[in-house]
């Protein structure tokens, strides 16, 4: 049996063109097997850029520490039919982050990247998955 695979495109985050109220769910501690999580949530607001070649989305993120506001810029690469996605955010306005790179497969986005935390390098792995008209996970 053979597998179907789609090959990533200019318009795979589409879906994600608009107004979204967001709920987020993370870790308290990140790496360090713990198993605590907190709960929050935000509003999203994405629109597409250059041709559909690229997309940013405003995110404002109402932590229970505070409010922030943040900005994910996503841009394809038709050589590689790869996505690049970066996250910046107001807490740290001169830190733009390492992007993570990959893309979509049956549905599923995964992209990874070689990053650091708290000095030590890592390996960061995000997937976009359970994507309908009107929701989407990412993790």
């Amino acid at each position: 049996m053979s597998e179907s695979l789609t090959v990533p495109t200019a318009h795979d985050f589409d879906f994600l063109v608009g107004r979204w109220v967001v709920q987020h769910r993370r870790l308290k501690i990140r790496l360090a097997h713990s198993h605590q999580w907190e709960t929050f949530s935000g509003t999203s607001e994405a629109m597409a850029l250059l041709g559909g070649q690229a997309n940013i989305d405003d995110n404002v993120l109402d932590l229970p520490a505070g409010q922030y506001r943040a900005l994910s810029l996503r841009s394809f690469d038709p050589k590689c039919a790869c996505w690049s996605i970066w996250w910046l955010d107001n807490r740290h306005p001169h830190q733009l982050d390492t992007p993570v790179v990959g893309g979509f497969h049956d549905g599923v986005a995964t992209f990874f990247a070689d990053d650091q935390f708290e000095g030590k390098p890592i390996r960061v792995r995000f997937i976009w998955s359970d994507i309908t008209p009107t929701s989407a996970r990412w993790a």
